[in-house]
């Protein structure tokens, strides 16, 4: 048997990745989602920050407000990993194919804290989890920081950037 693509591996998990975010009325975001450098093989890809998405594209309006407040660190953990899988999106439709992807090399995690919390690291890794899932203990491993921040764009209370190598 061989090697399974990381499409299959996402079906065979039951996960969907989402369809693109549509701004709200009257934000502009001037910005690719996913940016390749050099145009050429191998490089980089660079995701922008991402927040949870539902499988419509549609912010989880369960899942908004300051985590350890308004959002349980397990919720603000699931919110991590549909961050996870819009950057995903995002890169499949860069990239055409998700196994383009050699490696995770960077990610910065940012959670919408309130006053006192102190548990990013263990939310972000709702997004390191799964993207060494899919990966694997090599490819999916990556050098990472989550702080804490007091507001992210809309009351999400996630937001990831990440850093690949693609083939």
């Amino acid at each position: 048997m061989g090697v399974m693509r990381i499409e299959e591996r996402l079906t065979a998990r039951g996960l969907v990745l989402p369809a693109p975010m549509e701004p709200p009325a009257g934000m502009a975001l001037p910005f690719p989602w996913v940016r390749l450098w050099p145009n050429h093989r191998p490089g980089r890809a660079f995701a922008s920050g991402h927040g949870p998405l539902l499988p419509d594209g549609s912010i989880p309006g369960g899942l908004l407000g300051k985590v350890g407040a308004d959002v349980s660190e397990t919720d603000a953990y699931e919110a991590a990993r549909l961050t996870g899988l819009a950057i995903l999106a995002s890169l499949q439709r860069a990239l055409g194919d998700l196994d383009r992807v050699t490696g995770w090399l960077r990610v910065f995690g940012m959670v919408n804290a309130a006053p006192g919390f102190t548990r990013t690291p263990a939310v972000i890794n709702g997004f390191s989890d799964l993207i060494v899932d899919l990966w694997g203990p090599e490819a999916g491993a990556h050098a990472r920081s989550a702080i804490g921040v007091a507001e992210l764009p809309l009351g999400i209370p996630v937001e990831i950037e990440a850093e690949v190598a693609v083939d």
